[in-house]
């Protein structure tokens, strides 16, 4: 079955703030990480999670910590 727009935008919110804990967890912050507005406004909602921008240091840790879970 199908979620609905409420369904589908709940879920966005819970893997946006799943994301960030578990980011933070390995000492990653993505200041900008959220729920993109634009697509929650849509009639039929299909949210983006959007993961926004960061600072070197940030982009760089983010790098180590994807390494370190591939190997």
């Amino acid at each position: 079955m199908a979620m609905t727009p409420e369904e589908r935008g709940r879920a966005a919110e819970d893997v946006v703030a799943a994301l960030r804990a578990e980011l933070a967890r390995l000492g990653v912050t993505l200041p900008s990480l959220r729920v993109d507005p634009l697509t929650m406004a849509a009639e039929a909602p299909y949210p983006l999670v959007e993961l926004g921008r960061c600072n070197l240091d940030t982009a760089m840790r983010l790098v180590a910590v994807l390494r370190g879970a591939a190997g």
